[in-house]
């Protein structure tokens, strides 16, 4: 059985640099998914933002969860429900501009803390973009300037809880899909599990280690790399036992950044081609919200439509 990649960012500054490169290049390109330990971002913060948001969903989400359950029935289903989750959650957005004091029902301490955690996760995934960029062979700062639109990046967070389920085999905590964006960063309960990925037609678990963050790939990262690194199928398993937190936050690409694969990473006899499209984020988003829970490539297929109303320059990095 292959072993999840955990992947220690601590070595990229002695002498296992370069076997560390290629653990990442390796899960980039065979799994979609990695988890990180030494991240630099601190255990206490880490610990504060998971305290505060089991609270938070204790005294402002969990009863409004059960009305929710209560209302449609869930608790009593006999067949399969496939057009709803089981979950409970709420959106953050910080770039291009911050919701976080509009939120409703957050503490003071709440919102400070996720607005530093966002800060932390900011850096790290420019971190990570700029380590895709050293194994991928592009200049550095590459993939950040292929998400800036003209108000730069979108940066957001997605806080969700699963609570106990009583039918986990008729209801999914999150249904099949790959993300969207760009790079997600997700820090998730310890000590409940759920989180698959499917590898080789197979469902994998996503171990729940403490104070790590899970790192996935979404679509956009797909169309740069031409393919070479891939988003991959996951879902949520609901649990009977336990409420599993989990704190995705998607760092995309402008709404107006025009998507499209690297130059670099084009084959000549591509160009004629080519299997990726060129299109606007924005266009990417409005159809994903409709198809979210199916398969990636007929929306591939789909952008190539719009294709020809774009124009764009190279992308400079300097």
């Amino acid at each position: 059985m292959e072993i999840f990649p955990v992947i220690d960012l601590s070595k990229l500054n002695g002498e296992e640099r370069k076997p560390t490169m290629e653990v990442i290049n390796d899960a980039c390109e065979n799994w979609g998914f990695f988890e990180l330990v030494n991240h630099g971002i601190s255990h206490d913060l880490l610990d504060a933002v998971e305290r505060l948001t089991k609270e938070h969903y204790r005294k402002c989400m969990e009863q409004r969860f059960k009305e929710m359950v209560a209302s449609k029935g869930l608790e009593a289903v006999q067949s399969e429900i496939d057009d709803l989750d089981w979950e409970s959650t709420f959106y953050l957005r910080h770039l291009p501009e911050s919701n976080l004091v509009e939120i409703p029902d957050l503490e003071e301490d709440y919102r400070k803390a996720m607005k530093e955690f966002a800060l932390e996760l900011e850096k790290l995934a420019e971190q990570l973009l700029d380590l895709l960029c050293e194994n991928l062979g592009l200049e550095k700062g590459y993939l950040k300037k292929a998400f800036c639109g003209s108000k730069g990046l979108t940066f957001g967070t997605k806080v969700s809880n699963y609570p106990p389920c009583p039918k986990p085999d008729l209801i999914k905590g999150l249904r099949a899909h790959t993300d969207a964006g760009g790079i997600i960063l997700l820090f998730q309960d310890d000590k409940v599990s759920g989180l698959q990925l499917l590898k080789d037609g197979q469902w994998i678990d996503v171990p729940p280690m403490k104070h790590s963050i899970v790192i996935n790939l979404g679509d956009q990262l797909e169309v740069i790399t031409n393919g070479k690194y891939k988003s991959v199928l996951h879902r949520v398993l609901a649990q009977t036992d336990g409420t599993r937190m989990s704190i995705a936050s998607f760092y995309n690409p402008g709404s107006d950044a025009v998507i499209c694969p690297a130059p670099e990473l084009v084959e000549k006899e591509e160009k004629e081609s080519q299997v990726y499209p060129k299109f606007v984020f924005e266009d990417y988003m409005k159809l994903y919200a409709g198809l979210k829970f199916q398969a990636k490539e007929p929306r591939f297929e789909a952008m190539k439509a719009v294709e020809p109303t774009i124009n764009m320059g190279p992308i400079a990095t300097a």
